[in-house]
């Protein structure tokens, strides 16, 4: 009995001190988190709940007092023609945007893949407008698109056709602002897509060489696509949110004349235009409820058929 004693109370010890070292381990990684927490809290977490306080009031900026309207500002957004014509461009502009704006980024990233000596000239030709000021970028191109100073409409009249008003026509607007957005997106793609063909192993290409598979459009279909199944899912997700999110070339190109606004520029107006925060709080709930359950939608619907 005498040396059962010392045993439990060794084993007693033991746990205790195992206990405090979990404890101080614990404060250790609470002290770690805590900076990241009070970041998110500032960052994102207090000013959306200001941002839903402000959305169901109808306050304005530099107003003394202000009134609770509850859904009322909901309820004018999806009345209101101006907000309803920005989503309807919005929709438009990524309906354009994001297909092409992945494809053709894709072909490109194929086309680069295989190049030897040229793949870097490449790879910064294509990178250089993700690094440039898009609002820079506006201004050249409304320079490049002016019916009667630019030099693309200069090469129409020397084919003989008409000059195009790009920025003029209501009916061409959004699409040439697609394209703009199709030529931004386009480098960053590029790179997220080479990445994805590097990470695939080649010994995959040759089993499917020796299976039979000789043309590379079915190898493509066989192994490339499916592998590129992850970097594909990102690329869609980002693109959409990039696409939905478009505001600089409306603000410098149109300044949302003939009815070119989109969703951004909406909420630009009426929060610092008019002065409207509360409806224009209102406006960016909707505005993230639609990116949100965009991109969740996308991610849930693709991941079904990517291949890890």
């Amino acid at each position: 009995m005498s040396a059962v004693v010392p045993v439990s109370a060794a084993l007693s010890d033991e746990k205790l001190k195992s206990s405090s070292t979990a404890r101080r381990m614990a404060r250790r990684g609470i002290f770690f988190v805590l900076p990241a927490v009070l970041l998110l809290l500032a960052i994102y977490i207090i000013p959306m709940i200001v941002l839903a306080v402000f959305s169901v009031t109808d306050y304005q900026l530099g107003a003394i007092s202000t009134n609770f309207v509850g859904l009322a500002n909901f309820h004018k957004a999806f009345s209101d023609p101006v907000f309803l014509r920005a989503m309807a461009n919005t929709v438009l502009y990524a309906v354009i945007v994001i297909p092409v704006g992945v494809f053709l980024a894709l072909g490109i990233a194929l086309l680069v893949y295989n190049r030897k000596r040229s793949r870097a000239f490449w790879e910064i030709a294509y990178f250089l407008p993700v690094t440039a000021t898009l609002v820079a970028m506006a201004t050249v191109f409304q320079f490049l698109l002016h019916p009667s100073l630019g030099p693309v409409n200069a090469a129409i009249k020397w084919m003989g056709f008409e000059p195009v008003g790009f920025l003029s026509n209501p009916s061409l607007l959004i699409p040439t602002m697609a394209i703009i957005g199709i030529w931004q997106v386009l480098g960053f793609n590029m790179v997220l897509f080479l990445a994805g063909l590097t990470a695939i192993p080649k010994d995959l290409h040759e089993a499917i060489r020796l299976d039979g598979a000789k043309n590379p459009i079915d190898r493509f279909f066989k192994v490339t696509w499916p592998m590129l199944g992850p970097t594909t899912m990102f690329v869609v997700v980002t693109t959409s949110i990039s696409a939905f999110k478009v505001f600089e070339t409306v603000a410098v190109l149109t300044k949302g004349r003939s009815g070119s606004e989109v969703l951004l520029f909406a909420l630009y107006l009426e929060g610092f235009e008019y002065s409207n925060t509360g409806y224009a709080a209102a406006l960016t709930l909707i505005f993230l409820a639609i990116v949100l359950v965009l991109s969740i939608g996308q991610t849930v619907h693709m991941d079904r058929k990517v291949h890890y």
